[in-house]
């Protein structure tokens, strides 16, 4: 079966408390598909963390002493750096305008995840507003999927994705930051290969590879196409929670 990934059009800018599940109902009608079983819907971390209120306004941020240091020594904004400490278990690298943090999510990225593009908030042109991840972004992607699924009557998997870098390439790609409904790892030890040699180390990041596939048509700038359709994903769907994709500590070669 073919992998089929498309961009559902229509999709408004989200504000706070905006109902997601109706808004991407609205979308597949206009873009004329309708829902089957093992579908899945990929969704910008940013349309779902608007919806659910996580923009922060800089101008009622007060930095802590250890956000003032930290903002002083990397040149940047002490404010961001207060929200990027709140949003972390641990700094790992600085260099002058990036923090390199454990997320409180369990993953490693840049500035806690937190975005300024493609960011508004209501107030005057003086207020400069940032944006926060989910929360729980699996029970997020969790909630959206139980509505398609309530509404459309077929089971499917939703997944909540990122721009995240990689510490040995250039480039940002998108990534999976939580999902429900689908593999995030397929793990493959144990199957035979072409000549019946048996894998005994593969374990496929089915989730981040569709991520990266998905965020292609979501683009990175002004597409206005936080939403993509998938069928034909060539993994059964199950249960699934980011954190069977994130490596243990005492395995990561980078810490």
């Amino acid at each position: 079966m073919p992998l089929t990934i498309t961009s559902l059009f229509g999709i408004p800018l989200i504000q706070p408390g905006d109902n997601l599940v109706d808004l991407i109902r609205t979308a597949l009608a206009r873009t004329g598909i309708t829902l089957q079983d093992g579908d899945i819907l990929v969704l910008a971390q940013k349309i779902v963390s608007k919806a659910e209120g996580r923009l922060v306004n800089l101008a009622g941020v007060k930095p802590s002493e250890r956000a003032a240091a930290l903002g002083a020594q990397i040149d940047k904004d002490t404010r961001l750096v207060e929200l990027v400490l709140q949003e972390s278990r641990e700094v790992l690298r600085t260099r002058p305008g990036t923090v390199i943090v454990e997320h409180r999510l369990g993953f490693v990225c840049a500035n806690a995840g937190i975005d300024h593009s493609n960011v508004a908030g209501s107030g005057n042109e003086d207020e400069e507003w940032v944006l926060l991840l989910p929360e729980d972004p699996d029970g997020s992607a969790e909630r959206i999927r139980r509505g398609l699924e309530g509404a459309c009557g077929v089971r499917l998997g939703v997944m909540i994705i990122d721009s995240h870098g990689r510490a040995w390439r250039q480039g940002t790609v998108g990534m999976a930051i939580g999902f429900s409904g689908m593999p995030g790892l397929v793990d493959l030890r144990g199957t035979p290969d072409l000549f019946e040699y048996t894998l005994r180390i593969t374990q496929v990041g089915a989730a981040d590879e569709l991520a990266a596939a998905a965020s292609l048509l979501m683009g990175q700038a002004a597409e206005g196409t936080p939403v993509v359709h998938v069928r034909g994903f060539p993994y059964p769907l199950r249960e699934g929670s980011f954190m069977e994709l994130l490596r243990p500590r005492e395995q990561d070669l980078f810490r």
